[in-house]
């Protein structure tokens, strides 16, 4: 499991832009027919980098419990994040938490449940998907609107870094870029030139406006990311921002996404030059807590660890929202910490990947092993 794990933080799947995609699949793949699982290539179609998935299963056709994981990660600060160091309990590396551990802990469980020899009703289903990291348009999505995710699902466990509770919801989002246009000229003739920059100042004064009309634990990110210009001394011509709308559960998602877009309808209203890219969005999401599934989850954490773990809230986006909206019990379960993920000390506890991994087989021994 540290040697596989290792092997997958040394790709550096980065996201953006999607770099090293298909290393990754070819690692996950050699690694699978080494442990001799039937699986499949998935090539996803995307206008950039090139991209796939890859499924493999354990167990016959049937009622099917989904292992699903995503192989990219966000940036690096350093090239050195993807060079792997072992201290005592804990490796660091960029995906070691967030989620490449978690690949780990699906992919040995599945392995387990197949070597103790269990007949199972159904089967296992692993999934190993990319471009989590930009909302999943090139990876979940793509899987879903091809009618390739969740077939025969009974469920779906996803071991994103969940610091050792349970996230059985998730909030909504709707991530945009913005470009806006303007026209380049001298600074010595700034009066020829349309200024893009303070083109999208005036918008940004109207999402402001907005966010201060949200209700509490509704977010409103402005600017996470910006771009303008290719000089101090020329007028921009061009300015991209991102916006990131986070609701909650008890807000009205399409009327939300409208209301953000009507910002953007209004200056172009107003004469501004504006398009708009919608690169991550997904509905809120749940699964009550007392489903099979969920109790199933439970017992096997209170089985392994002694504790038994509370249910709560994802604060971002999930991709058990893909299941979940097909009415597919999912939830999100990971070896990983939150609040290191993404830093520049991510790390993950070995013991706890074995330990999700344990989790992981005794939940699906649960909900599907027959009876003898």
């Amino acid at each position: 499991m540290v040697a596989l794990l290792a092997a997958l933080v040394e790709v550096a799947t980065e996201n953006p832009p999607g770099r090293a995609y298909l290393a990754c699949v070819d690692t996950i793949e050699r690694t699978l027919s080494e442990l001799s699982f039937e699986h499949e290539r998935v090539e996803i179609v995307s206008p950039d980098a090139p991209r796939a998935a890859v499924a493999a299963w354990v167990g016959d056709p049937g009622p099917t419990l989904y292992f699903h994981g995503h192989y990219d990660v966000v940036p690096a600060a350093q090239p050195s994040q993807f060079m792997p160091r072992v201290e005592g309990d804990a490796m660091f590396g960029r995906g070691t938490s967030d989620m490449k551990s978690g690949l780990v802990s699906m992919l040995f469980a599945a392995k387990a449940i197949r070597e103790a020899g269990v007949h199972l009703n159904g089967r296992i289903g692993l999934l190993f998907v990319p471009d989590e990291e930009t909302g999943g348009r090139y990876g979940s999505a793509a899987l879903a609107a091809a009618g390739r995710l969740g077939g025969d699902a009974i469920g779906m466990l996803l071991p994103e870094p969940t610091s050792g509770v349970v996230w059985n919801a998730n909030r909504g989002a709707v991530t945009i870029e913005a470009t806006v246009w303007g026209r380049a000229a001298h600074v010595g003739l700034a009066h020829l030139g349309v200024n893009a920059f303070e083109r999208a100042v005036a918008i940004v004064e109207d999402l402001l406006a907005l966010k201060g009309q949200l209700p509490a634990g509704a977010v409103l990110l402005i600017g996470g990311r910006v771009e303008a210009g290719t000089n101090f001394n020329v007028v921009p011509s061009e300015c991209r921002f991102t916006v990131d709308r986070r609701t909650t559960a008890d807000e009205d998602f399409a009327a939300e996404r409208r209301r953000l877009l009507a910002v953007f309808d209004r200056a172009r209203a107003s004469g501004i030059d504006v398009a708009v890219d919608v690169f991550q969005e997904g509905s809120a999401s749940r699964t009550p807590d007392d489903v099979p599934l969920a109790r199933a989850l439970a017992s096997s954490v209170m089985e392994v660890t002694g504790a038994a773990p509370g249910f709560e809230e994802c604060p971002g986006l999930l991709e058990t929202r893909f299941y979940a909206e097909r009415g597919i019990p999912a939830l999100a379960y990971g070896p990983g910490i939150l609040a290191v993920s993404h830093g520049p000390q991510e790390f993950v506890k070995i013991s706890r990947m074995l330990e999700v991994a344990k989790i992981y087989a005794l939940t699906a021994l649960k909900l599907m092993a027959k009876a003898t």
